[in-house]
């Protein structure tokens, strides 16, 4: 009976953390680009599952996804971040003198830092207003990471790499 958002909700973790809220009951919002699948995945999982479209650098975005929760299914219990992104380039690439893209660089702590810090702090907001359970509880956040913090990713997409 819970409710949960999932960031990045329409592809990889994202969306087999939506899967696995609806299949054990929960519902859930999944939010991700107005892009993505995220429609279409809202439609398969049936009524226990919306979608909001939301770039999670965007408050207006995030808080209306957390909105449309609290609409359309009473409250907000568990946030998930999954929502990331990645760029796989050399610090500075000797074979042809480039630097990595700062603009490239940017855009990754954009969505991977500040996304992932403007949904905590709105969920918070949200879950605020739910009633403590019995253990004095109002919600849970869940923030996830690629293992490509830890083992680090050569570009192997570009052959000036």
């Amino acid at each position: 009976g819970m409710v949960g958002v999932v960031t990045g909700g329409a592809s990889g973790l994202g969306q087999a953390t939506v899967r696995r809220l609806v299949k054990f009951g929960a519902r859930a919002v999944i939010m991700d680009l107005p892009q993505s699948s995220g429609e279409a995945l809202a439609k398969e999982l049936g009524a226990s599952c919306t979608f909001a479209p939301t770039d999670v650098t965007s408050e207006a975005d995030v808080q209306g996804a957390l909105t449309l929760a609290r609409q359309k299914f009473g409250r907000v219990d568990i946030a998930v971040n999954c929502a990331g992104v990645a760029v796989a380039a050399k610090t500075y690439n000797f074979k042809n003198s480039q630097a990595h893209s700062l603009e490239a660089f940017q855009k990754v702590i954009q969505v991977n830092l500040i996304g992932t810090f403007n949904v905590i702090r709105l969920a918070a907001g949200e879950m605020g207003k739910n009633e403590p359970d019995e253990g004095g509880h109002r919600g849970v956040i869940i923030n996830t990471a690629s293992v490509a913090a830890f083992e680090g990713q050569a570009c192997l997409r570009h052959p000036s790499c």
